[in-house]
């Protein structure tokens, strides 16, 4: 599903114009992203918490050369699932 695709399924559960509901989509996705660059969590309850997982610095190696490189601090942005989402999805595809 695209953001078009559920900005329009939104839009037809509303009754918003699809542009209206494109732009609270958008914002939505910003709020996310400038959270996350602050290093703040984001949790919506029932559906799961967006979060940055820190990766320590480390000696890599580039597996086609095989050269040794060095990682620095890194900042990985994860989305973990709710518990609630979890089943919700599982009772679903068990059902079919």
């Amino acid at each position: 599903m695209t953001r078009s695709q559920i900005a329009a399924a939104i839009s037809g559960a509303t009754g918003l114009s699809k542009k209206e509901t494109e732009i609270v989509v958008e914002g939505f996705i910003s709020c996310v992203i400038d959270s996350l660059k602050r290093n703040e969590s984001v949790e919506i309850r029932g559906f799961g918490t967006f979060k940055n997982n820190m990766k320590h610095p480390r000696i890599a190696r580039n597996p086609k050369t095989g050269e040794k490189i060095s990682l620095g601090k890194r900042f990985i942005p994860m989305f973990k699932v709710s518990k609630d989402f979890k089943k919700a999805v599982q009772e679903a595809m068990t059902e079919q």
